[in-house]
């Protein structure tokens, strides 16, 4: 509140110090981070005035009556000032702490073209948010199945009464390939625990990979696949 005030009118929390207030990044450690849309004489020791042409009012908002940059205005900001891993942190804190979801994020930088820090958000973002139809995403899972030395696989049919994406009865192995951005409902959350469990009990080797694995990770998926499928060949068949 100090640092605001002594901004002057119309300053507020931005950058660094917004994101450690909303919870989602750290805020520097030689000084706090305050944008203001005039000139300021604040010249104090610990401070960073960031002086900018136009803030609008939309972007701002209060929090224990600090004006601050809101969630969006401050992932602009914070792509200004560090890099693509630090950002990545951010969005996933941002996203488990329910300040905003990636593809909220990603949906409201179309508003913001051309703004500083969109482009390396959208990169980043793009690999959360992009999202494969069901088609799409069996096109690009057959092949790493059949890589990992998997046979044809039934496709879409029930096990233990929950539909299935790739199931190999001789094996055990269930899989499902998760198309969804998110399962955020608590009813949701709960059916995927249940159908997980429900395998697990009638023996079976449940697997979930996401849309994002599948599409930018197929190398971890591969991987995955080959060390369950030595294991239950093994499993199958003792020494």
């Amino acid at each position: 509140m100090a640092a605001v005030l002594a901004c002057g009118p119309g300053a507020a929390l931005s950058h660094r110090s917004a994101a450690a207030f909303w919870k989602f990044g750290k805020e520097h450690e030689d000084y706090i981070d305050v944008s203001v849309t005039r000139a300021s004489e604040a010249r104090l020791r610990g401070l960073r005035c960031h002086r900018r042409p136009t803030l609008p009012p939309s972007a701002i908002t209060t929090r224990l009556n600090i004006p601050l940059t809101r969630p969006v205005q401050t992932f602009l900001d914070l792509a200004t000032v560090t890099g693509p891993k630090g950002l990545e942190r951010a969005i996933n804190e941002a996203d488990k702490r329910n300040v905003i979801d990636p593809d909220t994020l990603r949906k409201a930088l179309d508003a913001h073209a051309g703004d500083p820090g969109v482009r390396c958000l959208r990169r980043i973002l793009d690999k959360h948010t992009f999202r494969l139809s069901d088609d799409e995403l069996e096109l690009l899972f057959r092949p790493l199945a059949a890589a990992a030395g998997l046979p044809t696989p039934f496709t879409k049919v029930e096990v233990n009464e929950f539909e299935v994406d790739f199931f190999w009865p001789d094996l055990g192995l269930v899989v499902e390939t998760d198309g969804w951005r998110y399962h955020r409902t608590p009813a949701t959350q709960t059916r995927d625990a249940l159908r997980f469990q429900a395998h697990t009990a009638a023996g079976l080797t449940p697997l979930r990979f996401s849309h994002r694995q599948v599409k930018y990770e197929p190398d971890h998926v591969l991987d995955i696949l080959r060390k369950t499928v030595t294991h239950l060949r093994g499993s199958l068949h003792p020494h």
